[in-house]
């Protein structure tokens, strides 16, 4: 499985982007798709997580209720609409993909397929 992210930017403060994880390869509706993102000097943190088949969805407390994640069966493509963004929230954005075995999605070590991250800019 690739991954490719995209849509990341230059944004104001309490502005809005919606990144795209387009994947290639074979996916089953057990796989889980992942969003998280790194900060210079900080360690990778979670931000959300969906499984293929969309029946669940995860996020991390900091973007509850401003971040939303979905996917496009169709298309392949796993979404991170993100609203209300806050100077905090410029990073690396990174999009990971495993089998859905794992028993916790808010890992980084729980996915086996990455994609290269998109950068994120909230000016203040």
């Amino acid at each position: 499985v690739q991954l490719q992210a995209s849509g990341g930017g230059l944004v104001q403060a309490g502005g809005s982007l919606r990144l795209s994880c387009a994947a290639s390869g074979r996916t089953s509706s057990s796989f889980v798709m992942g969003w998280f993102r790194q900060a210079p000097g900080k360690e990778r943190e979670f931000i959300a997580a969906i499984r293929w088949s969309g029946a669940n969805t995860v996020y991390a407390d900091s973007v509850k209720g401003r971040f939303t994640i979905s996917r496009d069966t169709a298309e392949n493509t796993v979404y991170l609409q993100m609203n209300s963004l806050r100077p905090e929230d410029t990073a690396v954005y990174s999009c990971a993909a495993d089998r859905g075995y794992a028993r916790d999605y808010r890992v980084a070590i729980a996915y086996n397929y990455w994609g290269q991250g998109t950068q994120v800019t909230v000016s203040s």
